[in-house]
């Protein structure tokens, strides 16, 4: 696949469903890792404290870093990244979780998206 219209570029998109059982422990973990980031200005550490304290799904997008994800694979350089978290209710049987179905359409051509940082 070394043709020339070959992208460069991938874009993986992934989705998680978490489930929190110790939201002091995510929230604690938020809390020291803001503490422990030494050039985080001050008005910057106040707000993003304020956030991971009054919502867990924020402490936990503060703690999950998909640089984490790619970081160590071999001649990959991460170019754009962007993550959210919202508290959703989750119903595995529902068929709005089914985690495969866009497998069924292939030539989604929101599929092929390339993102260029």
């Amino acid at each position: 696949m070394s043709t020339p219209e070959t992208s460069r570029y991938v874009r993986i998109r992934v989705e998680l469903v978490l489930e929190i059982g110790d939201e002091e422990a995510v929230t604690g973990a938020a809390l020291q890792s803001l503490a422990d980031d030494t050039g985080l200005p001050d008005a910057e550490r106040a707000h993003a404290e304020r956030a991971v304290t009054e919502d867990t799904a924020e402490a936990l997008a503060h703690l999950v870093d998909p640089f984490d994800l790619v970081g160590g694979v071999p001649g990959v350089e991460l170019r754009q990244a962007s993550w959210s978290s919202e508290q959703v209710d989750y119903d595995p049987d529902s068929p709005e979780w089914d985690l495969d179905e866009d497998d069924d359409d292939e030539n989604d051509p929101e599929d092929d998206e390339m993102t260029v940082g």
